[in-house]
């Protein structure tokens, strides 16, 4: 466990690198869409990305924490020390479905699985906030199967950004993980 989460400098910087943007590019394009899950598109890009330059288990969990940190500190989002939740959940369970997946599918597969799974993870958050507001069970139930879908679309649209972008990393030699095919 030891070499999981040891770290280089390259790689701690990359990682830092990933939650600021992704937290500044969420708060400059706080964009009203009204279409839940939009926000999945920028966390599903910004986790993968990380975890095909970093190639290591528990850099996207470190990019969640470190994302929820840097929000929480500029006040950005609603729901204070809880926001490490909203995106702490999604990249755990993202960096665990990479353990899980890890050689089975192709690279562009597994981004999707993975998207998916953390979109999971997202909208479970919502499914239980709202259960605990008080919302029945089966209204509750419907909001997560809504949310899981909108979610899921641009989580889709995100991971299938991922494996071109890791691609071009790679042919002008800025990527050093070979696990990128």
């Amino acid at each position: 466990m030891g070499k999981v989460l040891n770290f280089s400098l390259q790689d701690a910087l990359f990682i830092g690198f990933c939650a600021t943007l992704l937290v500044a590019l969420k708060s400059m394009l706080r964009l009203k869409l009204g279409i839940t899950g939009h926000s999945m598109f920028l966390m599903t890009f910004f986790y993968l990305i990380c975890y095909g330059v970093v190639g290591r288990a528990g850099c996207i969990t470190a990019c969640g924490l470190l994302s929820g940190l840097v929000a929480m500190m500029l006040s950005i989002g609603k729901g204070g020390p809880l926001i490490l939740i909203k995106f702490g959940l999604p990249a755990l369970a993202m960096d665990l479905s990479m353990l899980l997946f890890s050689g089975l599918l192709t690279l562009k597969l597994r981004c999707i699985a993975v998207g998916l799974v953390g979109c999971f993870a997202w909208a479970a958050k919502s499914w239980v906030e709202n259960l605990l507001v008080g919302m029945t069970i089966q209204v509750a139930l419907v909001q997560f199967m809504l949310s899981m879908l909108k979610g899921g679309v641009f989580t889709i649209l995100a991971a299938l950004i991922v494996p071109s972008v890791l691609s071009r990393l790679k042919a002008h030699d800025l990527l050093f993980n070979e696990d990128v095919k």
